[in-house]
């Protein structure tokens, strides 16, 4: 339940949730904050961290002090209110995995997965339908763009969500995604590399735009890609295996665009080649498998069937899924 702030307060930072961004923690705390009320917040000097001016993608660890200022109230809603049927039965049915630290989604193209000025509907205002026998809700560790479909691993409480924040962040969790991209890359398999930014603009992180960076430059991060490629329609079209070493805003989408092969539906970032006859308009870019150090010891592998629009794509142009039963073997994984 959202919580009133009156007044300045100060929390410490649990040690079951350090190692996590200060905005995602803010928005585990008071739910009811909005992207873009926290940024205000932090940008602003009234959101401190021991006293000190933070960033919202800065780091929290266990023991830390944060100021909180007075908070706007919730918006008010009935007391019954809550996810329809529909809803719930919705959300639920995008479970690919459940454990009692762990879910996995495979999440539909078109859904974002945070709200934002422009966004009504999105997955984290679905999250209530995920308690199952749990009284709290799952909690995001990381996002895909709106627009990309696949694997989305939620944490099924604080202590979890640290741990998979944590191997998500020192690049312990794996990730392969699929696309189909326009053109057939040479040489066929290979690493992009190579300084990126935000070009600007609109806040929300699904509309705002990546372009190069010279190293130095403010703001400027550092992305790597591998990719392979499984098949082809030669020479129009070929399918691709992903594998994002770093983890940026729109990083496959702007590295394959910038070799001369963007994804297939990709309407911010294109090549000269010509959408292709009537195959779907939608993004070709799905998170087809992630791998993971489970909270509990173990090793989570979770692997996600492609949307329709894939399939039918795949399906007009030959590819077969068997090709790449195990989507990290491309990488000798």
């Amino acid at each position: 339940m959202a919580r009133v702030v009156k007044a300045v307060e100060t929390l410490e930072v649990g040690a079951d949730e350090g190692d996590v961004r200060v905005d995602r923690w803010l928005r585990r705390r008071f739910p009811q904050l909005s992207q873009g009320v926290i940024e205000k917040l932090v940008r602003t000097g009234q959101v401190r961290v021991d006293g000190a001016r933070v960033k919202a993608n800065d780091r929290l660890i266990g023991g830390q002090l944060v100021r909180i200022p007075p908070l706007p109230e919730p918006p008010e809603r009935a007391p019954e209110a809550g996810l329809s049927a529909k809803d719930e039965a919705f959300v639920k049915s995008l479970v690919i995995h459940r454990d009692g630290d762990v879910i996995a989604l495979n999440k539909p193209s078109g859904l974002a997965v945070q709200g934002g000025a422009k966004t009504g509907r999105h997955l984290d205002s679905l999250l209530d339908g995920l308690k199952f026998e749990r009284e709290e809700r799952p909690k995001l560790v990381h996002r895909l763009d709106k627009d990309t479909s696949g694997v989305l691993l939620l944490a099924r409480h604080p202590r979890a969500a640290a741990f998979l924040t944590k191997s998500f962040r020192s690049r312990e969790t794996q990730k392969v995604y699929w696309a189909v991209v326009l053109g057939c890359p040479r040489p066929s398999m290979g690493e992009i590399r190579g300084w990126l930014k935000k070009a600007g603009g609109a806040k929300e992180s699904d509309h705002e735009l990546i372009r190069t960076a010279a190293h130095g430059e403010e703001g400027a991060l550092f992305a790597i890609t591998d990719y392979a490629m499984i098949s082809e329609a030669f020479p129009r079209l070929a399918w691709l295996a992903l594998k994002p070493v770093t983890g940026r805003t729109h990083q496959l989408r702007f590295h394959m665009a910038g070799l001369g092969n963007a994804i297939l539906g990709d309407g911010k970032y294109t090549c000269a080649l010509e959408r292709p006859g009537e195959l779907s308009r939608q993004l070709h870019l799905h998170a087809r498998a992630v791998e993971t150090p489970h909270p509990n010891g173990s090793l989570l592998r979770v692997i996600a069937p492609l949307p329709s629009h894939m399939e039918e794509t795949f399906a007009a142009l030959g590819f077969e899924k068997g090709d790449a039963k195990n989507p990290f073997a491309v990488f000798g994984g």
